[in-house]
């Protein structure tokens, strides 16, 4: 089987490699001729543990290749992201639609589409919109009842971590959720290349709703956690020990705070919710809140560290430490600590030491402080914060400030 991936990111990349690994014949197709090249010379641009080993072999059998232009294949999946439009939280569904855009000259009768992408509800039926306008002479279901089509078209969601990829999309049960039945199947028999676990078939608008609802689950469960830790700091409570206290219960199991949530999934999907259901999803919306406005309220503890050194005669130099949106990763997406750096950024009255091993640059967001190495950072900061559990910063000294557990 030859199949197509859209989006060679952090989710597209491994799923392609996977597909190679197990056999299969994988065209990747991505908008970055960085990326491709890189691919092309069996590297990777991205941090993911395990992936490159696996990229260089099948790079080198031939069963793996990066291009710009889509060719013709048996399946093709799309993994673009698909961000905000704005300040009000719109899906932004540009990048599917450009995507479905690149394959539709080439899919052929018996073709099988399944979006991959973290999509609102619906998304599955827009997206075979345009490519029944690209594609006229070719049918496409609209229904769950449709027995009459050409191209079989699935919804599928990832839900992998970070750092364990390579063994999750593997191991993970995966929702396949197709717009007819006889979709589903097809998709389903797609994944069973390489995919251990089960593979549950629904309709295409309940399996975009999973993948919501399971990342709304954690963002709220979060939530809780930020919000104690609030509560604790103004009544002078050790968040922590309440935390391990609690959980000493036998069916409590609080999550540990931190500076916020990041990523393209927990800190974007909810939203998805909210903006599809707003008179409903009051929960949703409300830990939304409360996560989006934590790194606010580290900054201002951090200013208030800073202002509690007096004057020193020069400016106070605070040194954060991590900059992804999790330990252990290159992924600076939606970062609360990325947000943090920006906002300590804006005061001219100290010096910002930024420590984040598993990067080289700055995103060009960040555009005051020096990217250092943890020695130095260390040695010159006046006020040192824990943004990030990088392994790296597992066994600091106590005069470090810890936002996370």
């Amino acid at each position: 089987m030859k199949i197509s991936v859209s989006g060679l990111g952090y989710i597209g990349l491994p799923t392609a490699t996977m597909f190679a690994h197990y056999g299969a014949h994988v065209i990747g197709l991505d908008v970055n001729q960085h990326a491709i090249d890189t691919i092309n010379q069996g590297e990777i641009h991205i941090v993911e543990p395990g992936l490159e080993d696996i990229v260089k072999d099948v790079v080198a059998q031939g069963r793996l290749k990066a291009s710009l232009t889509a060719e013709p294949a048996d399946a093709f999946l799309i993994a673009v992201p698909t961000p905000f439009k704005g300040d009000d939280h719109t899906p932004d569904l540009s990048y599917i639609e450009s995507a479905a855009k690149t394959i539709a000259p080439v899919l052929t009768k018996g073709n099988v589409v399944i979006l991959e992408s973290t999509s609102p509800v619906g998304a599955t039926e827009q997206m075979v919109e345009w490519l029944a306008a690209a594609r006229p002479d070719l049918k496409f279901p609209t229904s769950a009842q449709d027995t009459d089509f050409d191209v079989y078209v699935a919804y599928c969601p990832e839900r992998v971590l970070p750092g364990q990829v390579i063994r999750e999309l593997v191991e993970n049960d995966r929702t396949i959720g197709g717009l007819t039945p006889e979709c589903a199947k097809k998709a389903a028999e797609v994944y069973k290349i390489f995919v251990k676990g089960d593979l549950v078939e629904t309709n295409a608008r309940t399996a975009e709703m999973t993948k919501l609802t399971e990342n709304a689950f954690r963002d709220v469960n979060i939530a809780f956690a930020n919000e104690l830790s609030l509560i604790c700091d103004r009544l002078n409570i050790n968040v922590w020990e309440l935390i391990a206290l609690a959980n000493r219960h036998p069916r409590v199991n609080i999550l540990n705070p931190g500076a916020g949530v990041g990523g393209h999934c927990i800190a974007v999907d909810p939203w998805f919710i909210v903006n599809k259901t707003p008179d409903l999803a009051r929960m949703v919306n409300t830990a939304r809140e409360v996560n989006d406005n934590k790194p606010k309220w580290v900054v201002s503890k951090i200013e208030e560290a800073v202002a509690q050194l007096g004057d020193l005669g020069r400016k106070p130099k605070v040194a954060l430490l991590g900059l992804a949106f999790k330990p252990d990763i290159d992924d600076l997406r939606e970062s609360p600590a990325v947000e943090i750096a920006i906002e300590m950024g804006k005061n001219q009255n100290i010096e910002l030491l930024l420590v984040e091993p598993n990067i080289h640059a700055l995103p060009a967001k960040i555009t005051e402080g020096t990217l250092t190495d943890q020695a130095t950072a260390l040695e010159q900061a006046d006020v040192k914060v824990i943004l990030v559990k990088h392994r790296e910063f597992k066994d600091l000294a106590d005069n470090v400030m810890s936002f996370v557990g």
